[in-house]
């Protein structure tokens, strides 16, 4: 088992393409009404779009250590301001993808891009609807959203 032996494509029977040997997990970190959202680079998979922080899981990682791995290295967030409270699974059988939902205190701060991002921007949960997301995050959002409702 290598340190990062999870990036890589699945061709999924979906019929589509997906990131991650081993699934891949984001994180969707919630503060009042706002939400912590990733601007992606144009030179991404799916660039120009809106997600949150998240790739590859390695096969050593729950989709929890994922989650948190990724959105450390794409925002220089402290896990120590974070409660995670739920993870809603898109399940496609042989790939999957884990949406990590946890709360944020004040004290999470953004501290950093990697070039996979053009911009972090708090957004409130009724501004979403109306950005260009990712396409996988636009799927799982109305599920998502509900679930936001449910734990806020």
């Amino acid at each position: 088992m290598s340190a990062r032996d999870g990036d890589g494509w699945v061709s999924c029977h979906c019929g589509g393409k997906h990131w991650g040997l081993h699934g891949a997990a984001g994180l969707l970190m919630a503060r009042d009404q706002l939400l912590l959202l990733q601007h992606r680079s144009e030179w991404v998979h799916n660039g120009d779009t809106w997600g949150i922080p998240g790739g590859a899981r390695d096969s050593h990682e729950t989709p929890v250590e994922a989650a948190i791995r990724e959105a450390v290295e794409e925002c220089g967030i402290e896990p120590e301001h974070l409660r995670v409270l739920h993870t809603h699974t898109d399940d496609h059988g042989d790939w999957r993808y884990d949406t990590v939902i946890a709360s944020a205190t004040p004290l999470l701060i953004p501290h950093q891009m990697n070039s996979e991002a053009q911009e972090l921007r708090w957004v409130d949960w009724n501004e979403v609807d109306t950005m260009t997301l990712h396409p996988s995050f636009a799927a799982s959002w109305p599920t998502v959203k509900a679930l936001l409702h449910t734990l806020f």
